[in-house]
């Protein structure tokens, strides 16, 4: 099983957000793609309405960008789990350096909020990636290894956890596409460690249509997590369509 999925970072109104989802909802159907478990990850203010166009029968889970590691209290401006939850997400990101770098999210929070968040039943989103320094410095494999372990260490199940690979010197509209070559080395170590107690190892970062068949068939990439490419739907469904190739031989 593949997976695919794609976050709409801070864009879409909840018009926006259901015209998507209602296209995504034709063109996937209730069968869904053999081989492939799409996933969408629209704003706050639209998983509600992403959710209830895609319909509770969807093979298409809807998830939240973020979440904070307490289930209530005073913490304005933040959503919870629970409140994730009841607005239909099935799958919480985390981690996410743009996180790291802007609002202070730590591998501490992060460990906080993996163990909400399986409390809760719902999929961990695990995102990690090293900086431009780290990978020119040869440390690429410590740093991620390490950002991994501590949100991970100590949990007795972790089948329901997402990493997402997602070297910062990759992603954004200003990141580079890397050579297969470049992420190779922390795709297999990821999946060495964890390949076999996590649901799937995803690599994000300037993926788009023309390199998604090839980082695909990276050894140990179980799927991609998709930026701007997929805003458009026709770009998530075209990547969808490279997925199922590839599952199909």
């Amino acid at each position: 099983m593949l997976w695919i999925g794609t976050s709409f970072k801070m864009t879409k109104t909840r018009a926006q957000a259901a015209e998507y989802a209602a296209r995504l909802r034709t063109e996937v159907g209730r069968d869904g793609v053999p081989g492939v478990q799409p996933f969408v990850i629209p704003s706050a203010t639209s998983i509600a309405e992403v959710a209830a166009v895609l319909g509770g029968d969807s093979p298409v889970l809807v998830g939240a960008q973020n979440a904070h590691w307490e289930d209530a209290g005073a913490w304005t401006g933040e959503i919870s789990v629970p409140q994730a939850a009841d607005a239909g997400a099935r799958i919480v990101e985390i981690g996410h350096s743009e996180r790291r770098e802007h609002f202070g999210e730590t591998d501490a929070t992060v460990a906080l909020k993996v163990r909400t968040i399986l409390r809760h039943g719902l999929i961990p989103l695990l995102c990690c990636g090293e900086s431009a320094d780290v990978f020119a410095r040869g440390d690429s494999v410590e740093h991620v290894l390490g950002q991994v372990a501590e949100a991970l260490d100590g949990l007795a199940d972790t089948s329901r956890v997402l990493i997402a690979y997602e070297p910062v010197w990759a992603i954004g509209e200003h990141g580079r596409q890397p050579r297969p070559d470049e992420i190779a080395d922390v795709i297999a170590a990821l999946s060495a460690k964890w390949g076999d107690r996590v649901a799937a190892v995803l690599y994000g970062g300037s993926v788009d249509q023309s390199n998604a068949g090839t980082l695909l068939r990276v050894p140990g990439v179980d799927g991609l997590f998709v930026g701007r490419a997929a805003w458009d739907v026709d770009g998530f469904l075209s990547i969808l369509a490279t997925a199922r190739a590839v599952v199909g031989g």
